[in-house]
């Protein structure tokens, strides 16, 4: 069987623009860490259950994945995906951490749902695989449309190509489970300062290696110091001239130009 790649991301930049009910907007630029990916592949079963085989800490049901089937099922209705279900499991080879701020559990639901559109012959375009998606998590649909770089906006629906060469990462990260709810809870409570429409406009058109060369971790990601009240014991992981990714707990920095 086929082997997919499930690939990990970074913000190189994330900053809040305000919020929505509960949800906070944010505009933020993803990269594509090319070097560090899921790999995940069908593979042939004898009990009829949902199956996802790979080390994992959750259930199934709680799974990205699981409810990329879930969210794929209530939009096609399709009995050929029921079908595949009962005879394959889904086999998750794990490299991106978990609770890392790389988007590990969002690639691999987007790469599922390609996986499925696909084998089934579904014939779902990229727009309505990132609908779907977005019921899953607000980064699925950055991992459906399989960009190197994009600006993400709203919380997270909108993705729009930025067209720049593909940055090498080096990515740390230390043994440190951050809740992202509990970060933007503390970001909304003692930090809240959203940014006006010209300052993400500017971000928005500033490429991403520019960005990481004159901005520093607090400066390019709203999170940081939030995420570094709350877990005091990340300030001992934190090296200068490197950055955060989401709410963490990952450090990245740039290798070279790909």
């Amino acid at each position: 069987m086929k082997v997919y790649k499930a690939y990990a991301k970074v913000n190189v930049f994330l900053k809040i623009t305000g919020t929505r009910g509960v949800y906070h907007e944010i505009v933020s630029r993803f990269m594509k860490v090319q070097n560090l990916y899921d790999e995940l592949s069908f593979i042939a079963k004898d009990s009829k259950e949902f199956e996802i085989i790979g080390d994992f800490a959750c259930d199934t049901q709680q799974n990205t994945i699981y409810k990329a089937y879930e969210a794929l099922l209530k939009a096609t209705s399709s009995e050929s995906l029921e079908a595949l279900m009962q005879t394959y499991a889904v086999k998750v080879k794990k490299s991106i951490p978990a609770f890392a701020g790389l988007g590990g559990g969002s690639s691999d639901a987007a790469t599922y749902l390609k996986m499925c559109n696909e084998v089934l012959h579904l014939g779902l375009s990229q727009n309505e695989l990132a609908q779907i998606g977005l019921e899953v998590g607000a980064d699925v649909p950055f991992f459906i449309y399989d960009y190197n770089s994009a600006n993400v906006s709203g919380i997270g629906e909108v993705v729009e190509e930025f067209k720049e060469d593909l940055l090498a990462f080096e990515v740390f990260t230390p043994d440190l489970q951050i809740s992202t709810p509990k970060v933007y809870q503390v970001y909304r409570e003692y930090f809240f300062d959203p940014i006006d429409g010209f300052r993400v406009q500017e971000l928005k058109s500033t490429p991403s290696l520019d960005i990481l060369q004159t901005m520093a971790a607090d400066e390019a990601n709203d999170l940081f110091k939030p995420a570094l009240q709350q877990y005091k014991e990340l300030k001992e992981y934190y090296r200068h001239g490197w950055h955060f990714s989401g709410s963490g707990s990952s450090f990245f920095k740039v290798k070279e130009s790909v």
